[in-house]
Formats: C-alpha cells, sequence, structure tokens
C-alpha cells in the first residue's frame, strides 16, 4: 500500500521495499528509509516515466 500526499513542488510517498520503482531503487530520486517504510520524493520537475532517447 502506498501513501501519496501531493505537495507544492512534488509528491511525497510513503511505501514498503516491495513497491519501489527501479528508479527509486537505484536512487535516482530522494529515498529515506525508517524502519521497514521508504520515504520517496518526487518533485514536480521529474516526471514518473524516464526520458524518451
Amino acid at each position: 500500500m502506498t501513501i501519496r500526499i501531493r505537495l507544492p513542488g512534488g509528491t511525497l510517498k510513503i511505501k514498503k521495499k516491495d513497491e519501489l520503482r527501479r528508479r527509486e531503487q537505484k536512487r535516482q530520486v530522494p529515498v529515506w528509509r525508517v524502519g521497514d517504510y521508504f520515504i520517496v520524493w518526487w518533485p514536480s520537475s521529474m516526471s514518473g516515466r524516464p526520458p524518451k532517447r
């Protein structure tokens, strides 16, 4: 279960390890671990999709 909190400037997400996306696993966005959960910050300047080639 992912919790999403929309904030000015981006989205804050709280996830379990098995819910992390590849970009989150590779730490291409800010990620903090708190116990069994991960707090992920997706700035609005970054889209959820990788850039096209």
